[in-house]
């Protein structure tokens, strides 16, 4: 599956710490969109998309939550608490958030601006999408078939 977690260089002291983020730095993309979210019920389950090119780093700067991450083959469960500390997903991934703390704040650090036809907010779908034959399998067969059809005329 295509995650990873970034650490953030921590810089502070006796009076507070500090976490500077930098597109192409800090994380691995131009940033072009920042949101928030905070004051969800415990148990509410956000997210529920996929995403056919967005990219995101995931920061729950305040509290906890648990991500949960699917690729179409296999569910992980990706706790963050670490304001110091990003969920770097890729696209293709279907994402669910639940399981806040009453003081939870997740910060989400985007590729792209918002485009609603990137989503895939239907979990069949995104499984059509994940589990079909990729354009580079179909160029990959077809340039076989063309070189077995040169050995043949040869």
């Amino acid at each position: 599956m295509d995650y990873s977690l970034i650490d953030f260089k921590i810089m502070g002291d006796e009076r507070g710490y500090l976490v500077a983020l930098e597109g192409e730095e800090s994380v691995p993309f131009k940033i072009r969109r920042v949101y928030y979210i905070y004051d969800t019920d415990r148990y509410a389950v956000r997210g529920r998309h996929a995403h056919h090119n967005l990219e995101q780093a995931i920061i729950c700067v305040s509290g906890s939550c648990d991500f949960i991450l699917d690729d179409g083959k296999e569910r992980v469960t990706i706790p963050l608490n670490n304001p110091a500390q990003a969920l770097y997903i890729k696209n293709n991934i279907w994402r669910e958030f639940t399981n806040f703390s009453d003081d939870c704040v997740v910060m989400v650090l985007a590729n792209q601006y918002y485009t609603p036809d990137d989503y895939i907010r239907d979990y069949n779908k995104f499984l059509e999408v994940v589990n079909s034959p990729k354009i580079s399998d179909f160029t990959q067969k077809q340039s076989l078939t063309l070189s077995t059809v040169q050995k043949i005329d040869n």
